[in-house]
């Protein structure tokens, strides 16, 4: 996309600030929040929010890997804010692609919440874990990174595709269309939905998605305003560590609809960045880690990303887009 960003309104004095947001109730948590931040810091200015439907949020009967995943959540705030009709938009960091439209850019990263995937179960199954789960239960998952690596580790268990949004998807579990469901800890914790977090599931089972549990918030590259004012909200720490997940992905040119996992640990100025490639099946799966300076966390990313290419990460990824190809 190259649109042409719109001039940045000159009278700071009497702006109002327009924050892009989707319609999901998450969604609005998440940028009620930064709107609540942002007012406590500049208790002078005045900020609004604005929603916007995407296309991820239209299309919930197609898995998501059959739709693509390029802006598919973001496109439509991008527009809005390429047009001038808002002047900045909070994302989860883990739908916002890597490769960002000419005129935008990633403006802050938010402290982040815990980046791990949960197990959350039907009543019936109170007294299981995922590891002990009966034999074809069916567990609910839209992301293909979980489900690989789950595959992995638990061939024994069945998997079926599940859309819409944290509440249609806790029904449709309640309702006994699965036995198990695997969600955001960090989703379920801003929707005060903690007590449904049966179990907490390590790495070592699922590596989590780029920028889990952190806000992105994308705005227009010249507009020095809003830069200015989203400094308020960057953490540095948080930041790092999704810099560098954020450059591994891209240099694998790898989206929602790809196995691809990671982990970061900092360790005072030191960042350790571990990446996985898995097959659809589990049964394919490269991992490693790379450790070095925080502040260089984009070159560990990219660094990380051609190590597992030399290990076979890109065979793995070439095999999963053809198939998807293929319908």
């Amino acid at each position: 996309m190259s649109l042409a960003a719109s001039p940045s309104t000159s009278n700071t004095s009497t702006r109002t600030i327009r924050i892009g947001s989707r319609k999901s109730q998450l969604a609005l948590v998440q940028t009620y929040w930064v709107k609540d931040q942002l007012q406590k810091a500049f208790p002078d200015r005045t900020f609004e929010v604005h929603t916007m439907s995407t296309q991820g949020d239209k299309i919930l009967d197609v898995a998501l890997a059959k739709i693509g995943d390029k802006g598919l959540f973001t496109k439509e705030l991008e527009v809005g804010m390429l047009n001038g009709d808002i002047d900045f938009a909070v994302h989860s960091l883990k739908d916002l692609p890597t490769r960002l439209p000419e005129g935008l850019m990633l403006g802050c990263v938010t402290e982040r919440e815990n980046p791990a995937d949960a197990l959350v179960v039907h009543e019936q199954h109170q007294d299981k874990q995922l590891e002990t789960l009966p034999e074809g239960a069916v567990v609910g998952t839209s992301s293909l990174r979980r489900l690989a690596q789950l595959r992995h580790h638990f061939p024994h268990l069945s998997f079926k595709d599940v859309r819409g949004n944290l509440n249609t998807r806790l029904a449709k579990l309640d309702a006994g269309e699965y036995d198990a469901l695997i969600l955001a800890v960090a989703g379920l914790e801003r929707l005060g939905m903690s007590d449904r977090i049966h179990q907490v599931i390590p790495a070592e089972i699922s590596l989590h998605a780029v920028g889990q549990g952190a806000l992105g918030i994308e705005c227009r590259a010249d507009d020095a305003e809003i830069l200015e004012l989203l400094k308020a909200l960057q953490h540095q720490p948080t930041a790092n560590r999704c810099y560098a997940e954020r450059a591994f992905l891209r240099e694998l040119e790898g989206g929602c609809q790809v196995p691809i996992g990671v982990n970061t640990v900092l360790d005072g100025d030191s960042l350790t960045l571990t990446g996985i490639v898995a097959s659809l099946d589990g049964q394919k799966l490269v991992k490693d880690s790379v450790t070095g300076p925080a502040a260089e966390a984009e070159r560990l990313g990219t660094e990380l990303a051609q190590c597992l290419r030399q290990q076979g990460a890109q065979d793995i990824l070439d095999e999963i887009l053809a198939t998807i190809q293929r319908g």
